[in-house]
């Protein structure tokens, strides 16, 4: 999914950034921090375009996207890229106002699920936040916080992830670790 949609936003490179200790899940569901970091890198190690941020692995306390977003701000314009199931459920966040202020939404369906932008959840969710409706088109320009809605293969992690782009933007996916990982 990453190499995706490195293709269809034409992105030079992606920033992956593991949760330390993300605040919806229990830590004894996940394997340690620095583990899920360590295996990220080995993930995006070989892919030119990928790289991963230990951000949250250094900072204390509980993971928030929104001060991730804050803590990345001098990288340039940020976008934040999340599941559609994720973005039903982004006004649970800490501070999700804040969240999509600080960086464009890009929303992408999982395969296999369905989503309806215009769904009553969804129109909700833009509403709270301030934002107009999805754009589709990845080719049409727009001003301002509009979330983007793009279809690719699939999200084989749920993860965050940050990609800068020639005009140095990022783009941040959120990785979860699992305890079934073993050293």
């Amino acid at each position: 999914m990453a190499d995706d949609v490195c293709e269809a936003l034409a992105l030079d490179r992606l920033l992956f950034v593991p949760a330390a200790q993300p605040p919806h899940k229990p830590p004894t569901e996940l394997a340690p921090a620095m583990h899920r970091y360590r295996m990220t890198a080995l993930a995006v190690q070989e892919h030119p375009r990928f790289e991963v941020s230990d951000v949250e692995v250094k900072r204390s306390g509980t993971s928030y996207t929104v001060d991730t977003l804050a803590a990345l701000q001098e990288r340039g314009r940020l976008h934040l890229i999340i599941g559609s199931e994720t973005f039903l459920d982004l006004l649970s966040w800490k501070d999700p106002r804040r969240v999509a202020s600080l960086a464009r939404l890009v929303v992408i369906p999982r395969n296999g699920m369905a989503f309806d932008p215009e769904m009553p959840a969804a129109l909700k969710v833009l509403r709270e936040l301030g934002l107009p409706g999805f754009q589709r088109d990845v080719t049409e320009a727009v001003d301002g916080p509009v979330p983007l809605l793009l279809h690719a293969a699939s999200l084989p992690i749920s993860g965050v992830s940050s990609r800068t782009m020639p005009e140095s933007e990022w783009w941040i996916m959120r990785v979860k670790g699992s305890r079934r990982y073993q050293e």
